[in-house]
């Protein structure tokens, strides 16, 4: 039904207007049309997106299309701001201000802007730094540092478990004598037949020249295993010795001249020194004398034999 219009004539009371009854059903018409629309009206609207019409009942949606909001028609805010929804805001947008190197951090009722601090901050290019001495053992994983993350020289004593170093983990010559503690190498330590002479101290491979002809003349066990007499004896000589060892046996050979030959030690308290045999010096030739130490204790005992000697190749 078209809408239906009440004429209230040209001028006021001038009789050319609808009469009342008349009027009063053109305005039952139209609210009869309003409370009773068959739908057929409705169709008469011109529907285009966002607006929906539905014929058949006479309801008009409006709704909005998938991204039908645009940037353009959202509500400016701040700078540098964001729009959040905090859980007590009951829905209503509020805008969060973040300045440089602030993150937006939330905690289960709200949102608050905040820059990272204590052992780890953050640069505004997103750059995390860990604080230096920051990263503690828990913090590393088992087997994550390997070769490639050690320094040079980071693996000092302090850093090794006792007892793990095995013989794999030692390079081939790497132990000098520099590496080896005192008293490091037992019998144990060396193969069978390794011990070569050159390997023994001067007190069982060197020879020493006596030079002293006459007197108190030192004879140092410890220099050698084989005393050679510079010259003939030309007084009364007493051989002194020292730094004898027990089983160490030594010689003295070239020894002639006919004077008296004595034998001393500085050991502690007292010397006993053993003939063996019935040859007595010579000093007329040539003689060698051998003494063996069979004790070197403060009381230190010495057995010796000497007998003369001469170039002969048919024993």
């Amino acid at each position: 039904m078209a809408k239906q219009t009440i004429n209230i004539g040209t001028t006021a009371n001038d009789g050319t207007g609808d009469q009342l009854r008349a009027a009063f059903d053109k305005v039952n018409d139209n609210f009869t049309e309003l409370y009773t629309d068959d739908a057929g009206d409705v169709g008469s609207i011109t529907a285009t997106a966002p607006i929906a019409r539905d014929q058949a009942t006479g309801a008009v949606t409006i709704s909005l299309n998938d991204a039908g909001v645009t940037l353009a028609k959202m509500q400016n805010v701040a700078a540098n701001s964001l729009l959040v929804r905090n859980a007590n805001s009951s829905g209503v947008l509020t805008e969060k201000a973040l300045t440089d190197t602030q993150i937006l951090i939330g905690d289960g009722t709200g949102m608050t802007a905040a820059a990272l601090s204590g052992d780890v901050t953050m640069a505004n290019t997103g750059a995390v730094t860990i604080a230096n001495d920051a990263v503690e053992q828990a913090m590393i994983a088992d087997d994550a540092v390997g070769a490639d993350q050690l320094a040079s020289s980071a693996v000092v004593t302090a850093s090794i478990v006792d007892d793990n170093v095995t013989q794999a983990k030692i390079a081939d010559d790497a132990v000098g004598a520099d590496q080896l503690a005192s008293n490091a190498v037992v019998t144990a330590s060396i193969t069978d037949d390794n011990v070569t002479h050159d390997k023994l101290e001067n007190r069982y491979t060197a020879s020493v020249t006596i030079s002293g002809t006459s007197g108190a003349t030192a004879v140092d066990w410890s220099a050698g295993t084989i005393f050679r007499m510079n010259s003939a004896i030309t007084g009364g000589i007493e051989f002194d010795f020292t730094n004898y060892k027990k089983g160490q046996v030594i010689t003295i050979h070239n020894l002639t001249g006919a004077y008296t030959i004595t034998l001393d030690s500085d050991a502690g308290t007292s010397e006993t020194f053993n003939k063996v045999g019935g040859v007595d010096y010579d000093g007329s030739t040539t003689n060698v004398l051998q003494v063996e130490c069979i004790d070197d204790s403060a009381n230190a005992i010495f057995n010796y034999v000497i007998a003369t000697y001469a170039s002969d190749t048919t024993p």
